[in-house]
């Protein structure tokens, strides 16, 4: 099968069976999205859905954020990954929205990832989200699966790498959509560890059963 064939399949089932999906974190605001998003970083959505209204409830805004010290939002945010680097780019970031950008987010990317703790992926997620713009966030499940299902060669071997090659190939009309159905067949069946390969409907073309060398 070659790997535009592969596109179709995959991308039509995901249209027919998954259709429309966005993200699983809960917000309320393009500024709670940005807070969410930056800390879902190596942690997972369960478990920013879990801290963030709290979170959210004593700091719904940039502006009441950027009041609290940095002690204050570990609190609230000290049962996620790296927690104290998180609280302290929560803090700065939104002394920087309240400052240079009248407590909004901006839209642009380049401004965005201006921003402490805020990365091409956040950026992305945030432009996709909340902007709706065709961007694609590539985490470390979307990197697996564009991996294990064939999606991109093994020269694509960086985030930024797997983000141009899928880009080249989906519609731009479902870049959004796409970010969402690749993360979400990694999270809940191409797991890293223990993927389910009885429960993958991809399981006939899977790449692990042929020779990837030769996908063209």
């Amino acid at each position: 099968m070659k790997r535009k064939d592969r596109y179709d399949y995959i991308l039509e089932y995901f249209r027919q069976k998954v259709g429309k999906v966005s993200t699983e974190l809960m917000f309320g605001s393009s500024f709670q999205l940005l807070c969410a998003t930056l800390l879902s970083a190596q942690c997972t959505d369960k478990r920013i859905n879990e801290i963030t209204p709290a979170l959210f409830r004593h700091f719904p805004s940039a502006k009441e954020m950027a009041k609290a010290e940095v002690d204050d939002i570990f609190e609230f945010v000290k049962s996620v990954s790296y927690p104290n680097s998180k609280a302290k780019h929560l803090v700065e970031m939104s002394k920087i929205l309240v400052n240079d950008y009248g407590g909004e987010v901006p839209s642009d990317p380049k401004e965005l990832v201006k921003l402490p703790g805020v990365g091409r992926k956040t950026a992305n997620v945030v432009q996709s989200v909340w902007f709706g713009k065709p961007t694609l966030a590539v985490d470390t499940h979307v990197y697996r699966v564009s991996h294990r299902l064939g999606l991109v060669p093994k020269e694509a071997n960086t985030p930024r790498k797997v983000e141009d090659y899928l880009m080249k190939n989906i519609p731009l009309d479902e870049v959004s959509s796409a970010h969402h159905w690749l993360l979400l067949h990694g999270r809940y069946i191409c797991k890293s560890a223990r993927p389910n390969c009885n429960k993958c409907q991809f399981e006939f073309l899977c790449p692990k059963l042929l020779d990837a060398s030769k996908l063209t």
